[in-house]
């Protein structure tokens, strides 16, 4: 079992790899709270409702919500594209359906991160049957050079190199989720 080690430069250890951070706390609650500052804004008189990505948009999500001023629900997808590994397998599998009718429904669809666009592509396809009012995507983070589908992405918190990201949500192999920064694997 590989084990974080905390070392003075605020980088961290696991196993060989070396993590450094890329977007400090403080920096992802400002960011956020002006995410959700303008969603209300462009929601007033709508209750829309917000999609989280599970597992990772969990905290993103959280934090949201905490921002938004207008009445929403919340429901949640769970999907896996990357099992253990670094890089997305390329094959999307839907592990938890929607308990919400989103036909003729304002959709705000929460992800930590996109990254080849798959996920999001995936995601749109399974919801558009179902003939929403409205939908748009929130992506925390997004790296715009690894793109490889066609996805909008209205709402974005910051633009990230094409590098493995953990922390604030994101995982390795199921773990480090719970980092309150997101550090980046260091070269």
């Amino acid at each position: 079992m590989s084990e974080i080690k905390n070392t003075v430069t605020d980088h961290i250890v696991i196993g060989k790899e070396v993590f450094v951070p890329l977007i400090a706390e403080d920096v992802l609650q400002l960011r956020i709270k002006k995410l959700g500052k303008q969603i209300s804004e462009d929601y007033v008189g709508k209750v829309p409702i917000f999609i989280g990505i599970l597992n990772g948009a969990f905290l993103f999500l959280a934090d949201l919500i905490k921002n938004i001023t207008i009445d929403c629900e919340i429901d949640f997808f769970k999907l896996s594209s990357y099992g253990d590994d670094k890089i997305s397998s390329g094959n999307v599998t839907l592990l938890k359906e929607l308990n919400c009718d989103v036909n003729g429904r304002d959709i705000i669809i929460v992800e930590d991160i996109v990254d080849s666009g798959l996920s999001m592509k995936f995601i749109k396809e399974l919801i558009a049957p179902h003939k929403p009012a409205s939908m748009k995507v929130v992506s925390l983070l997004v790296k715009p050079d690894s793109l490889r589908y066609k996805v909008k992405i209205d709402y974005i918190g910051f633009d990230i190199p094409s590098e493995f990201v953990i922390g604030y949500g994101l995982d390795y192999a199921q773990k480090y989720r719970n980092l309150r920064l997101i550090y980046v694997l260091s070269e």
